[in-house]
């Protein structure tokens, strides 16, 4: 099974970790088939996806060695990367209108009250649909001139997230096709 991983804020804020690297990183602690995507940190892997979250506590301890900082990774295998590049939260003229349409991935699914409060977040040019570990942003401007960002999701959940183009997923679902 293909697993993909999505680190969170790679090369902003001053750091910058070239992809190549990070590839050899993986490789050096035993990870198989390993692929970049980007320059934003989406690793792709031969893995099992059993223990998701045991999966991401070794790669986020992996690259704190590596690297000297925190860096929160969310796995999701080349099925879930899929259906997350196919789902349809919005009416497809609003999403043909829209400036940009973004997944906020997080580790856990939100819990109702948190889902209600990312909800609420909408605004004249933001809207926002809860799926499972995924939020799905739709947003009239380009997001950097949005009041929102994906430091008031982690605000909003308490907890961190890793945000992407829909652009992005649909070229990784594309290009790692779930085999067989």
């Amino acid at each position: 099974m293909r697993c993909l991983a999505f680190l969170r804020a790679m090369n902003v804020r001053g750091q910058t970790v070239s992809m190549e690297y990070l590839r050899t990183v993986f490789e050096a602690e035993g990870f198989t088939g390993v692929e970049t995507f980007l320059e934003t940190g989406n690793v792709i892997f031969d893995g099992d996806a059993e223990d998701v979250a045991g999966l991401e506590r070794v790669i986020e301890q992996m690259l704190s060695d590596a690297l000297g900082y925190e860096v929160a990774t969310f796995i999701r295998t080349d099925v879930e990367v899929r259906s997350m590049s196919k789902y349809t939260p919005f009416m497809p003229a609003f999403i043909k209108a829209a400036a940009a349409l973004s997944v906020a991935m997080f580790k856990q699914p939100l819990d109702d009250n948190q889902a209600r409060a990312v909800v609420a977040l909408k605004t004249k040019n933001d809207t926002f649909h809860v799926h499972g570990r995924e939020v799905y942003w739709l947003s009239q401007t380009k997001l950097a001139e949005s009041v929102i960002s994906n430091a008031v999701f982690e605000i909003t959940v308490g907890r961190p997230s890793a945000l992407r183009g829909i652009n992005t997923i649909r070229q990784l679902a594309q290009k790692y096709a779930p085999r067989g």
